[in-house]
């Protein structure tokens, strides 16, 4: 298996990214978009363990987009094949404590989607 392969890395980076926009944004369509419609897809929240599509976007169209805003850092995006990806960052909103996000990506036929991801805050 080939890892971290140049062409691929920048793709997920671009979805990685895009990821992060609709998010500043409160893009709740994109966000949608972004997570694999999907009853398997998981996402582990800070304060919610959303099973299946129809949860995760549930809690989307519910979050208020009030003090959403964060910066990033330390983010690494590594890739194994062709056609999975994982991104890891970590992000800051709040003084004194940090934020830790992991992604896995996954290419279907129509693009890379979001499978699992978890979200977590720490003290700093």
């Amino acid at each position: 298996m080939e890892v971290d392969l140049p062409d691929i890395v920048a793709e997920v980076t671009a979805a990685f990214q895009r990821y992060e926009r609709a998010l500043m944004a409160n893009d709740v369509a994109t966000l949608n978009e972004i997570f694999r419609d999907d009853p398997r897809t998981i996402r582990y929240g800070v304060g919610e363990n959303l099973y299946g599509h129809a949860e995760i976007a549930g809690f989307r169209a519910a979050r208020s987009p009030v003090g959403i805003g964060r910066t990033i850092s330390r983010t690494v995006i590594t890739t194994y094949g062709r056609d999975l990806g994982v991104a890891s960052t970590l992000f800051h909103r709040t003084p004194g404590k940090i934020g830790r996000q992991m992604q896995t990506w996954v290419r279907f036929p129509d693009g890379w989607y979001v499978v699992a991801a978890h979200v977590s805050v720490i003290d700093e």
